[in-house]
């Protein structure tokens, strides 16, 4: 049996790809692994096609086929299924692949398809420079099966000069959060402190609350609480915020916010893609308004915390007959600068081209201040929240999501919430412990 190591589990970035695969350079769907045509054929999902298309750009000399699919999203499970064919099949497998979810080591081991990276294929000089703990969601029995691709811990985004209008100043705990929402509420009706409607939710606000709602224990072995102390302050929090109507429920990719809600975030929870994906692309957030402070903290906490939420990893095919190529790729769209230190929406893993993203946010003239609070949030994600092989994200939409539109309370679902996690993951075969 084997042991994951898996510390992290985070959530996928929404509105990705359809979930039916479209190819999008040379045409190719079989072989033994990869195209059949002779190109290396990557899978990747709306948000790393730009990648994708810049490698091609900068190596005309690989033939490429690229291919565009839903990343995993929402727990989609559309590559394992996908993989479950290829294997029956004997052909199909893409060379390399991206997914928006951090598990899939939980999977792709025992299915025959990742990899090991560490023997070989990566350079032990370059595994070395990824931040601390990036790559423990892909490591099994202390071997390295994919890459991860940006880390997304989360911090508070704010609307500095929404704030300094209002003469409020950014909370530092959570007691002082929920204290201004409440304010908000009163003397500024229709302005949001947060968003509780997206199925990431928990990632964001009970994973930062040392909430023992998803703690993997072992390689098929998961502790689930949902009612301890970390899960229900948070959870009366969220139902203070949302019954005052300074939480919106809407989802921050719906259209019902975009249209309603755009201009009305003072204050926004969220991880680091936020800043780019939500305010800038999303709502159109004017520049020179957003700004990132560090998450707040319970009064008292001497070890802050927070959660993550997206990121995803790349996977090569332990089928690939185009190893040499796909390691490249694999090596280049993880930690090269001409993505990652510069076009890439999110905090990269790859520490030195981190660096040199923050230096690229900076000159890029759109936040408010530096974003120091990302850098430092990025060795804060609590490691009590696993990476199963079950959809957290899938069983929040599923469990809590409906029953905060039909007016109830997070608390009160907390329970359900745990019967929940308790059945997916005992349908993948974990051991519970509650």
């Amino acid at each position: 049996m084997s042991v994951h190591k898996c510390s992290r589990r985070t959530a996928p970035l929404a509105g990705c790809a359809a979930a039916l695969l479209l190819a999008v350079t040379a045409c190719g769907s079989g072989g033994t692994g990869g195209g059949g045509d002779g190109a290396l054929t990557v899978w990747v999902d709306a948000t790393r096609m730009e990648a994708a298309k810049l490698y091609q750009a900068s190596h005309p000399d690989v033939k490429m086929n690229i291919v565009s699919y839903d990343g995993n999203a929402n727990g989609s499970n559309y590559l394992q299924t996908k993989v479950q064919l290829f294997n029956r099949t004997r052909k199909g497998w893409p060379d390399v692949v991206f997914s928006s979810q951090n598990n899939e080591a939980t999977w792709a081991v025992d299915a025959g398809f990742a990899a090991p990276l560490d023997k070989g294929l990566i350079p032990q000089p370059t595994l070395a420079k990824f931040a601390k703990g990036a790559n423990d969601v892909c490591t099994v029995d202390g071997t390295l099966y994919c890459l991860r691709n940006d880390l997304s811990q989360v911090v508070l985004w704010y609307n500095a000069p929404l704030l300094r209008k209002f003469g409020y100043s950014v909370p530092t705990t959570w007691e002082e959060y929920q204290a201004l929402g409440e304010k908000v509420a009163k003397e500024h009706p229709g302005y949001l402190v947060g968003d509780a409607g997206d199925s990431f939710t928990p990632e964001i606000y009970l994973w930062a609350s040392k909430c023992g709602a998803n703690q993997i224990t072992g390689p098929k072995s998961v502790s689930v609480n949902t009612t301890g102390e970390g899960c229900t302050k948070m959870a009366r929090l969220l139902d203070v915020l949302v019954k005052n109507k300074s939480m919106s429920i809407s989802g921050v990719f719906s259209t019902d916010f975009a249209k309603n809600e755009a201009d009305k975030v003072l204050l926004m929870p969220g991880p680091a893609w936020f800043g780019g994906a939500v305010f800038r692309d999303g709502l159109k957030t004017p520049a020179k308004q957003i700004a990132a402070a560090p998450l707040p903290q319970w009064r008292g906490e001497t070890s802050p915390s927070t959660g993550n939420v997206g990121g995803g990893t790349w996977l090569l095919s332990k089928h690939s007959d185009r190893t040499e190529e796909a390691a490249d790729f694999l090596t280049w769209v993880t930690t090269d600068n001409a993505y990652q230190g510069t076009k890439a929406p999110g905090f990269p893993a790859y520490a030195p081209a981190a660096e040199n993203w923050l230096k690229a946010q900076a000159a890029a003239g759109y936040f408010v201040g530096d974003l120091t609070p990302l850098k430092d949030a990025s060795a804060q994600v609590w490691p009590g929240w696993g990476a199963g092989q079950f959809s957290q994200e899938a069983i929040w939409a599923a469990t809590v999501k409906p029953g905060l539109t039909q007016g109830k309370t997070v608390e009160s679902m907390l329970p359900a919430w745990q019967d929940a996690i308790v059945k997916y993951a005992e349908a993948d075969g974990y051991q519970v412990t509650r």
